[in-house]
């Protein structure tokens, strides 16, 4: 097996041979899912060592640079010991953005090198037109990564696809074909190009098993006002499947036909997000049509649920609840009585979730992460690599599942034993900013970059930061990222708009502290964006908890809370155990009655 630096090396060669300047590697695939993708295109990965899930490498004749976000940087700090890889920490002082830096990386006159398959024509356009007067030209056609990796490179997936049941959902593929058919009339659009791999899915109730932790499928989907196709791999394709889209009144296609097929439109409307369609496609379309370049409607419409995806997704955590209930109880009272390890720990909780009904997967790797690992946002035990447990400090458990009915995602932090002062401390503190932002009442057109100050103002008030966001979307039985939404803070981009806060909208509540090789703190539950009083200043919307299981009381400083918070954790503990008790064990029960109990104000 080569190490780093002889992949980087064989790169290197092959730059030199096509006299490539530059060579970017992002972590994506063809349809540009850059969190999660399978493991076939995992070549940032394989190629710096590097197993975090966002990031991007990118090698010159004598630099090599790997870009990840503040979530990674201590992990990252790790994988890349004894490399010829230079960590680079995005959004940090001195550091240029990655597409700045390549360009900058690269002559006038030069060639900037990568995967066009992986690589978003909305890329490739600001790419050219920037380096355009420089007379730099871009090479896409080849992938030497995947060339370097050789046969020992994964396949890529063959799972069945399958169908979810209109109950789950509340629509037939036939009503939400119709939907889009409206959006596209209000657009002008007499074509739709659906190739984020959520939005097929989404449309025709469709879901598969290409991305870890995703239950989607590597599909396109071209739709018109007559005609709608569906374009996948072929043999993935069931019966039940296949009768299932033909009475939608879905052609299936060759996944490779993609290409062809656009390229066939001419003088059309198209609508089509450069942002998700990759560059190699993006290269054959025709010129003859007039391109809409925006977000596809569907996105919108999945982040808006239905009353039944609503529904469904509160059943779902309930089901959730219980398994986490059923873990703490388990960990708290096993825990310094025989040998217990992070993944231990991991493995105990994938089991309970699995014996719920209508269960597919985790929603995504769970972080089961012992005290001063848990400082690394998105740290991952393996067999490998993890810490003994000890019943004492704390425990930072991050998992999730996904249902045929919802997805969850949750984070607790967990109390094994006795806790120093600053660890109930920052526990507090982040408890208060949990609660300041599940309790907010907000006007309609609130966006979450105008919410975030309530989850950080506690903890900011300690001058302590968390380099990440504080809530995401979550989808439907999909991804548990999902946009639009999201709550942060800072100046809204491209990738992360400033999007209005809609009744129907799924977000999570999950600030946090994390000091380096110390420990780790998070608390996080999912939020259900909701309808609150009309009056003549407007509409005012609030949230609910989805999310049903105790905080940890045995971590709290009481002196730093106000009776209103104090009253607000009495309330939710309340809740906690009326909608989880019926379906415990009577010891469970007990337990968590115990967990649940009172906070005297």
């Amino acid at each position: 097996m080569l190490s780093v630096n002889e992949k980087i090396a064989r790169l290197r060669e092959w730059m030199a041979a096509k006299n490539v300047d530059t060579f970017y590697i992002p972590n994506a695939d063809d349809h540009m899912s850059e969190e999660y993708v399978a493991p076939y295109y995992q070549t940032m990965s394989f190629m710096s060592g590097f197993s975090g899930d966002a990031g991007c490498l990118i090698v010159t004749k004598d630099f090599a640079g790997l870009w990840t976000d503040g979530r990674y940087f201590t992990q990252a700090e790790k994988e890349l010991q004894d490399t010829c890889i230079t960590l680079m920490r995005m959004r940090q002082e001195g550091v240029p953005e990655p597409l700045s830096y390549l360009m900058d990386a690269t002559p006038d006159h030069g060639l900037i090198g990568y995967d066009g398959k992986v690589v978003s024509m909305e890329t490739s356009l600001r790419i050219s037109q920037l380096t355009k007067r420089r007379g730099i030209k871009i090479h896409v056609t080849d992938d030497p990564a995947g060339d370097i990796w050789g046969d020992e490179r994964p396949g890529l997936p063959k799972d069945p696809v399958y169908v979810l049941d209109e109950k789950y959902v509340g629509e037939s593929a036939e009503e939400r074909l119709g939907r889009v058919r409206k959006e596209m009339e209000a657009h002008g659009a007499d074509v739709l190009v659906l190739s984020a791999p959520e939005d097929p899915c989404w449309v025709l109730n469709i879901r598969g098993n290409d991305i870890p932790c995703t239950p989607v499928v590597y599909a396109y989907a071209v739709i018109t006002m007559d005609q709608a196709a569906y374009y996948v791999d072929e043999d993935k394709v069931t019966p039940e499947v296949r009768a299932h889209l033909e009475e939608a009144g879905v052609e299936i296609r060759a996944y490779s036909e993609i290409t062809e097929d656009l390229t066939d439109f001419e003088g059309r409307h198209i609508w089509i997000d450069y942002d998700t369609i990759n560059t190699r496609i993006g290269m054959h379309l025709g010129g003859k049509n007039r391109y809409i370049r925006q977000k596809s409607p569907v996105g919108m419409m999945r982040a808006i649920k239905n009353d039944i995806e609503i529904a469904n997704t509160v059943h779902a955590h309930l089901k959730d609840g219980r398994a986490m209930v059923r873990f703490i109880y388990w960990l708290k009272n096993t825990v310094g009585r025989q040998h217990l390890t992070e993944v231990d720990a991991q493995n105990y909780l994938y089991r309970l979730r699995e014996a719920e009904e209508d269960y597919i997967e985790p929603s995504f790797g769970t972080i089961s992460a012992y005290r001063g690992n848990a400082a690394m946002l998105h740290y991952s035990a393996t067999e490998e690599k993890h810490s003994e447990i000890f019943p004492e400090g704390f425990l930072l458990v991050d998992s999730g599942g996904t249902y045929k009915d919802g997805t969850t995602d949750i984070t607790r932090t967990i109390a094994l034993g006795p806790l120093s002062a600053d660890e109930k401390r920052y526990y507090t503190l982040t408890l208060k900013g949990h609660m300041a932002l599940g309790s907010a009442v907000f006007l309609y057109g609130t966006t979450g970059y105008n919410l975030d100050i309530l989850a950080r103002g506690p903890i900011w008030k300690d001058e302590i930061d968390y380099q990440c966001g504080t809530g995401h979307g979550v989808g439907h039985v999909l991804g548990v990222h999902e946009g639009p939404q999201g709550i942060r803070w800072g100046v809204p981009t491209a990738a992360r708009p400033n999007a209005v806060l809609e009744p129907g909208m799924i977000v999570t509540n999950e600030p946090g502290v994390y000091l380096p090789d110390e420990l780790g703190v998070r608390i996080e539950n999912e939020l259900l964006v909701v309808k609150a009083g009309r009056n003549f200043y407007g509409q005012f919307l609030r949230f609910e908890d989805l999310t049903y299981c105790p905080y940890e009381l045995d971590a709290i400083d009481v002196s730093l809370l106000s009776r209103d918070e104090i009253e607000q954790i009495n309330a939710y503990h309340a809740r906690v155990y009326e909608a989880l008790a019926p379906g415990l064990a009577e010891e469970e029960k007990a337990w968590l009655k115990e967990a649940t109990r009172r906070i005297d104000v």
